[in-house]
This record gives structure tokens, C-alpha cells and sequence, in this order.
């Protein structure tokens, strides 16, 4: 039961805004489920739910687009049939009569959107970033529509709300940002009559809009920072993220499989293991609550019954200083060297200048001021632009050898470990890195933010699974 906030009237109702995702609602059985944890929880909170399209659909409409920008119409006509079909097993099997006669037609003016848009690709050649964030995020607005209608056959009040009547954007189509005092006026306006009138909102996940009513979207995963966004929005009590899993783990379970679920991790916590790959929250997540300090739940949808994980400013210590531990297995290492014609200061303004350009973020950073070398981890996926990049900025340089060739080092792993409590902590790398040793496991690179909240190390990628054994059973974690 979620307290009521200090200052607060006894009888005021706490308010919880759920997001439940892809596989939460994969299935009209896991939605069905998804109906059973809001009625239940709506009995004693008031409750804003946030839903991601059904598993697999926001692929099959990207999908879609493309076949229909390359001139194809079967392909995507296919991938309309069986959109159809999945939401309309949805329908048949979890809506009353009256329901189906009022979320049917709805569903059908969706199928109807997908089509106009699929032809206006077809016709152009061309996907603009406008017209794909309309695309990918319509599973949202379909997965919302028939869970809203399930709570309403159950005798609940529920009405569907689109996120476009609630977040605003900036016009970076693909991977928006909130405007969060447009977005706090809007999302109250739309939503709190509704909570008044005890009414439960389901809400499009992943989508907003532009202040001139454009629909864009926050990012794939973007389900989780929506629900964050409304949750700041609201001022609401906590914020709960239903997924696939019991909570935030000390590894992956499929690296090590005596992996435990940690009870709370702090917002700086969680904020540096989404970034280094771990797949419960989107990266950007926790940062809408964190001045308010909202607390956020990590709860598995299969499995209600188990506590999950939560998400605060200040965690619980961890147990030796290491809380966690992540990892990136498909990266590369580029090191460049500025001879002693460019100084560090320009290769490094330059480099990441590039990476700016192409919008990549490092893994990890390490450099040699003294011999003008830069070292820096990215993922594999976001080689091929980078290096392109960084030869056209470089040309000259290269050519009259000023700057190093650009050395590339693939199938690289960057393993993290994250801790709150590593800093101060003497003997940490140490325990760490001698771990390692004793496995016969060769360090390529290290770098250690000032915080003491990580360390990375880079690896070869065939060593990953046996390093991040070795450091979680050192540290018991």
C-alpha cells in the first residue's frame, strides 16, 4: 500500500501511475491480466495507466513503412491483415458485446489511419521522420483502445487518452524531449477531471506532440519515460513499471544465473546501469521524477505477487561497494592519435564534435595527454557513420600523416560495475580487477568516472559472460 505524502488529507487517495509493456499486454490472456492489476490497485489509489503497443507490433509497423517507401504494396498489406487479427482476437476474446460495438469501430478507423499512411509512403518512395513517429507509435493507441474497453466490460470507468493531448515536444522527430511546464498544464487539464470523476485513463505510451499538435515520439522504449513524464506531471506517489522481469538484478540472469533481485537501487544508480545496457528502464526514465523524488517500481507483470525493485534517491547500501554489474557486448574501441602536429585539445574537440554530428554516445573515454592518443568505446552498430565521420574531419590531417590512422578494435565487451558505496571504498578496483587475473581475463582499457558510481573496463567479447561471473561471485554480490 502506498503511503499518502506528508501534508496531505487522510483521506485523500495516493496516486500511482502504472506503464505496462510490450509483453505485459502481448496476448488478450496478459491483458486481461493487465485489467487485474488496475482493478485491483484501483480500489484503494487512483490510478493512470500507460501502455506500450502489443509485442512485436511497433516492428511489424516500421516494417510496414519500409515495404511501402521501397513501392511494394503486398508486404505491408499483409502486416495490415495481421495487425487486424491480433487486435481483433484481443476484442473477441476480453470485450463484453457492448464494448466490442463501441472499441471495434475504433480499432477499424486506426487500420484505416494505417492504410492512408502506408499508400502516402508508397506513392512518395520516402518515409519522412514525421510521418514514421505516426507510424510506429499507432500500436500505443491500438493496445490502449482495447485495454480501456477490457476495464470497461468489468464494470470499471475507464476512457482511452492519447498522449498528444498531454505531453509536448520538441519537434525531434524520432527521439523527442519534454516540454515539461507545457507538458504539466496539458497532462493535468486532460487528466485529473477523469481521476476526480474516478475514472481510470489508459494512455498511449512512447508518443507526444509538438506545441502545433504534430505527433512525435520519446525514443524506442519510450513507454517508460512516458509513464515518468506524467508521473512528474501529476505529482504523483510513486510510478510503477510493469515488465518481464522481478526487478532490477545484481547481472544479467543469463550471464549469471545466481543473479539476485536488488530491493533498491538509487535514481543514479539505475540512471548509469539503463545506459550500460541493462534492459529494464529506458535510459532516460528516471529523470523526470528525480527532483520531485518520486519513487519508481520495478514489477513483473507475470509474477505480481513478487516486491520488485525500488528506485529512490538515496538506496539501501549495497553489499561491498559494487551493486550491480552490466554489460555491452557488440562494441568497438577507435583510438586516434595526434601525433605532435595536433594537440590533445583539437583531436578531442574535433572527435567529439563527430560523434555530436552523428548523435553516438560513448561507451567509455580514455586518453594519453602525453603521447596525444584518444581512446573511446562505441557500439558496433554505430561504427560505420562514426569512422566515415571522423576520415572526413581527419582527411588533411591523414593524408599528411598529422593524425594516426584511425585504429579499430571489434568484437569488444564493456563491462560496468555500479555502486553508490564504491566511492571511498578502498581495495574496490583492486578486488575487481584481480578477479579478473586470476580467470587468465586481459584488460584492453579502464576509465572511472570522478563520482566513483562505475568503472568500465573494455574486454574481448569472448570474456564477457566468464568476467562478469568472476566480479559477481567476488563480491557476492
Amino acid at each position: 500500500m502506498v503511503k499518502v505524502k506528508e501534508g496531505s488529507s487522510k483521506s485523500k487517495k495516493p496516486l500511482i501511475v502504472m506503464k505496462f509493456g510490450g509483453t505485459s499486454v502481448g496476448s488478450p490472456e496478459r491483458m486481461q491480466g493487465v485489467a487485474d492489476i488496475l482493478a485491483e490497485h484501483a480500489q484503494h489509489a487512483d490510478v493512470v495507466a500507460v501502455v506500450s503497443a502489443m509485442g512485436g507490433v511497433t516492428n511489424m509497423l516500421i516494417r510496414a513503412a519500409t515495404q511501402a517507401s521501397e513501392g511494394s504494396e503486398e508486404p505491408w498489406k499483409g502486416s495490415r491483415a495481421e495487425l487486424a487479427r491480433r487486435h481483433r482476437e484481443v476484442a473477441d476474446q476480453c470485450l463484453s458485446a457492448a464494448e466490442q460495438a463501441t472499441v471495434l469501430p475504433r480499432l477499424a478507423e486506426q487500420m484505416k489511419h494505417f492504410e492512408d499512411l502506408c499508400s502516402g509512403f508508397t506513392l512518395l518512395r520516402e518515409i519522412t521522420p514525421r510521418g514514421m513517429d505516426t507510424m510506429s507509435s499507432l500500436g500505443e493507441v491500438l493496445s490502449a483502445t482495447l485495454e480501456s474497453g477490457i476495464l470497461r466490460s468489468r464494470g470499471l470507468k475507464s476512457e482511452t487518452v492519447d498522449a498528444t493531448d498531454c505531453i509536448v515536444t520538441d519537434d525531434n522527430f524520432g527521439n523527442a524531449s519534454p516540454l515539461f511546464e507545457e507538458t504539466r498544464a496539458k497532462t493535468q487539464e486532460r487528466l485529473m477531471p477523469l481521476l476526480k470523476d474516478g475514472v481510470i485513463p489508459v494512455v498511449t505510451g512512447f508518443r507526444g506532440a509538438t506545441r502545433e499538435g504534430v505527433c512525435t515520439t520519446l525514443g524506442r522504449g519510450g513507454s517508460d519515460f512516458s509513464a515518468t513524464i506524467l508521473g512528474a506531471a501529476l505529482d504523483a506517489d510513486e510510478v510503477w513499471i510493469w515488465t518481464d522481469v522481478d526487478g532490477v538484478l545484481t547481472a544479467d540472469p543469463r550471464l549469471v544465473p545466481e543473479a539476485r533481485i536488488l530491493p533498491e537501487v538509487s535514481y543514479r544508480e539505475a540512471i548509469e546501469l539503463s545506459y550500460f545496457g541493462a534492459k529494464v528502464l529506458h535510459p532516460k526514465t528516471i529523470l523526470p521524477v528525480m527532483e520531485k523524488k518520486i519513487p519508481v517500481w520495478i514489477k513483473n507483470s507475470f509474477n505480481p505477487s513478487c516486491p520488485g525493485t525500488k528506485i529512490v534517491s538515496a538506496a539501501r547500501n549495497g553489499h561491498g561497494g559494487i551493486k550491480a554489474i552490466t554489460s555491452v557486448k557488440e562494441a568497438v574501441l577507435i583510438t586516434l592519435s595526434g601525433r605532435n602536429t595536433v594537440s590533445f585539445p583539437q583531436l578531442a574537440a574535433r572527435v567529439f564534435n563527430s560523434l555530436y554530428i552523428e548523435n553516438v554516445s560513448t561507451l567509455m573515454v580514455t586518453q594519453s595527454s602525453a603521447d596525444n592518443v584518444l581512446c573511446f568505446a562505441i557500439h558496433q552498430a554505430d561504427l560505420a557513420r562514426v569512422k566515415a565521420e571522423l576520415e572526413k574531419v581527419f582527411e588533411l590531417e591523414m593524408l599528411h600523416d598529422y593524425v594516426g590512422v584511425l585504429d579499430v578494435m571489434p568484437k569488444v565487451a564493456i563491462v560496468v560495475t555500479v555502486g553508490e558505496n564504491m566511492k571511498g571504498t578502498p581495495g574496490i578496483t583492486g578486488r575487481a580487477f584481480g578477479s579478473l587475473g586470476r580467470k587468465g581475463i586481459n584488460i584492453i582499457a579502464i576509465a572511472q568516472g570522478s563520482s566513483e558510481l562505475s568503472i568500465s573496463f573494455a574486454i574481448k567479447s569472448s570474456d564477457m559472460k566468464e568476467a562478469v561471473k568472476a566480479i559477481h561471485e567476488e563480491f557476492e554480490l
